[in-house]
C-alpha cells in the first residue's frame, strides 16, 4: 500500500498534489484577466469538489472494510486450526452427543446462535441432562449454554 501525503484546506484533508494544483491555479489566476480568474476559480472549485468526492468514496470503502473485519472477528479458530462458528459448534455437539452412552438415546435438539447453545428436548435421567449441559459447556467456542432439557422417565 502507498502513503498519500495530505494537507488541510477548508477543514478537509485532501492529497497534497490536489491542494498544490488548486493553489497554483488561484495564484496563476491573479496575474490574469477577470475571465481567466473566473476560470481559475472554477478549476479550483472543481478540484475541491473532486477531493470531496474522493474523500467520501474513501470513507465508504473504509466502512465496508471495518464491517468485514467485524464479521470475521466473530469467528474464532479451534486448536486444530478450524474456524469455529455456529455451524461448527452444532455439528461438534451432535457428534459428541451421539458418542455418549447417556445421551444417544435422548431426544435433544441443539441450536447455536452467536456461540450461545440452546439445548431442547427430553432425556431419561437427571444425569443425562447434566451430562448434556456439561458437554456443551466444555465444547470449544461455546460462550454460554441455555438448558431447556426436560427429564422424562
Amino acid at each position: 500500500m502507498f502513503l498519500i501525503q495530505r494537507t488541510k484546506i477548508g477543514g478537509m484533508n485532501i492529497p497534497r498534489t490536489l491542494a498544490f494544483l488548486a493553489i497554483s491555479l488561484v495564484l496563476i489566476g491573479s496575474a490574469c484577466s477577470s475571465s481567466d480568474k473566473e476560470q481559475a476559480r472554477q478549476a479550483a472549485q472543481d478540484v475541491e469538489d473532486k477531493a470531496k468526492e474522493i474523500a467520501e468514496d474513501a470513507a465508504e470503502k473504509t466502512k465496508e472494510v471495518v464491517a468485514d473485519v467485524a464479521d470475521k472477528g466473530k469467528e474464532i479458530v479451534s486448536e486444530t486450526g478450524e474456524v469455529i462458528n455456529d455451524g461448527w459448534i452444532t455439528t461438534k455437539l451432535k457428534a459428541k452427543f451421539a458418542d455418549d452412552k447417556l445421551l444417544k438415546e435422548g431426544n435433544i435438539t441443539i441450536d447455536t446462535n452467536e456461540r450461545v447453545v440452546t439445548l431442547k428436548g427430553n432425556v431419561a435421567t437427571v444425569e443425562a441432562k447434566k451430562r448434556a449441559v456439561m458437554i456443551a459447556s466444555g465444547t470449544e467456542g461455546v460462550l454460554r449454554v441455555v438448558d431447556e432439557i426436560v427429564v422424562k422417565a
